[in-house]
């Protein structure tokens, strides 16, 4: 069951269901209309909103500021082998923020969802950093 939940503001939520899914392990729970989807990824539930006139977290602000994809705010997905995740995502055509980066707690590697969104793969190089650790 997922205990945390992050909204991202996206372009297109079918093209990001199909990112999400079919390459970083996320199953999808819920896509009730065309501009909202859950996803699901062990504790964490991405909420998943097209900007729109109808309400939710894709409609305006009170001011009019429309949301948007993008930014450098991200969350991470832990992998056990970010060589063999880089070239598979990279045979996908998937876009690449970074190259992997070398890190005192492991490496990383900053990916974009189809809308621009940023997702951190990172593998941990120390017990610690590890999300499960024995």
């Amino acid at each position: 069951m997922a205990t945390v939940s992050v909204r991202y503001i996206v372009d297109d939520v079918d093209a990001a269901i199909s990112f999400y899914c079919d390459h970083l392990g996320f199953v999808e729970q819920m896509h009730p209309a065309p501009t909202f989807a859950m996803l699901g990824l062990g504790d964490l539930r991405l909420v998943l909103s097209a900007p729109s006139g109808r309400g939710g977290g894709g409609q305006a602000m009170p001011d009019g500021t429309q949301p948007e994809p993008g930014g450098w705010n991200r969350f991470m997905v832990e992998v056990d082998d970010l060589d063999r995740t880089t070239a598979d995502l990279r045979t996908a055509g998937v876009r690449f923020r970074s190259e992997i980066i070398e890190g005192v707690g492991g490496r990383q590697l900053i990916v974009e969802d189809p809308s621009g969104n940023p997702v951190e793969l990172f593998s941990p190089n120390r017990e610690e950093a590890r999300l499960a650790q024995s």
